[in-house]
């Protein structure tokens, strides 16, 4: 080999050992970027997969749908006190259930079996008992039981605050405790019965009323409600302070009464009929206490708004 030869072999061989060598560089660099970038990716994922939450023990299960109200139920039973079997709505010191605004057949107060039920003759039942406690509703509950309703209502609770005295007034706890026995009881027997409860009438208002008439005073002074209506005319703040406990007690039991109520998805809670603004011409012009006819329309057309009112 010639000198010549000789540095252009050596030439030759340099170009191509760098050419080597940066190929090499070359292919480490983009072997490490590709490992940089897998683990950005898996970082990437890692990072996505603990934000995202995980699926629980019922993922892929449609959620439990409340049960859906009916507006037009197939029978009605109706539970409560001396209102609903229509006390003193007729003739003096009688029941006149045929004017109940639950389950009345008078087409003049249009109950709410005659809005809602085909054959109400057949289909309606009315278990409510003059003078009756929040304490006697799981009886009234049972006996309706048997018959398995598609719609109870319920108006109870003005005896439990028209005692002879304040100290006299079913506790809020008492009455809180059996109007829940009473709607579990109901829900044991019959899981798909409705249920419409009625809130407890402003007696305040009734005192407010009724001794506008005189004559509502004097039968007053037999001994009705006399938490609220002893001495109507007595406007001294004893008195106002003792009518004004009647009233709180009143709310106190509507609050209950809204609160388990509103537990129940198939229970509805009506707070106007403590909200209604009767006056005297709702009132029985035997005692100016209980609802007369007139009134009894008035709870009927009440209690048909939220019967028939949509879900949503």
């Amino acid at each position: 080999m010639t000198q010549i030869d000789r540095p252009f072999r050596l030439r030759r061989h340099d170009r191509r050992a760098r050419r080597t060598r940066t190929v090499t560089a070359v292919s480490a660099v983009s072997a490490v970027s590709a490992v940089s970038t897998l683990l950005l990716a898996l970082a990437s994922c890692s990072a996505g997969d603990s934000a995202r939450p995980h699926p629980g023990p019922s993922a892929g299960r449609q959620a439990k749908q409340a049960p859906a109200w009916r507006t037009h139920p197939g029978s009605i039973a109706a539970l409560g006190d001396s209102i609903t079997v229509g006390f003193n709505a007729c003739t003096i010191l009688s029941e006149c259930p045929a004017v109940s605004w639950s389950t009345g057949t008078d087409p003049k107060v249009d109950s709410l079996a005659r809005r809602l039920v085909k054959r109400p003759a057949t289909h309606s039942w009315n278990f409510a008992r003059a003078g009756a406690l929040m304490n006697d509703l799981p009886g009234q509950v049972a006996a309706a039981a048997v018959r398995k309703p598609e719609l109870v209502t319920v108006l109870i609770g003005a005896n439990d605050a028209c005692r002879p005295n304040v100290g006299a007034m079913t506790p809020t706890a008492s009455f809180r405790a059996d109007f829940t026995r009473s709607l579990k009881a109901l829900r044991r027997s019959l899981p798909h019965t409705q249920v419409y409860v009625a809130s407890v009438p402003d007696l305040l208002r009734l005192w407010s009323e009724g001794r506008k008439n005189p004559l509502g005073k004097e039968v007053w002074k037999l001994g009705i409600c006399g938490s609220m209506l002893r001495d109507p005319d007595d406007l001294t703040k004893p008195a106002q302070d003792r009518r004004e406990k009647v009233r709180e007690r009143v709310m106190a039991y509507n609050s209950a009464l809204a609160e388990v109520c509103g537990k129940d998805p198939l229970c509805r809670f009506d707070p106007a009929v403590f909200d209604y603004r009767f006056t005297g011409r709702q009132l029985s012009t035997w005692d100016w206490f209980h609802p007369g006819a007139g009134g009894q329309k008035e709870l009927a057309e009440l209690a048909f708004r939220t019967i028939t009112r949509r879900q949503g």
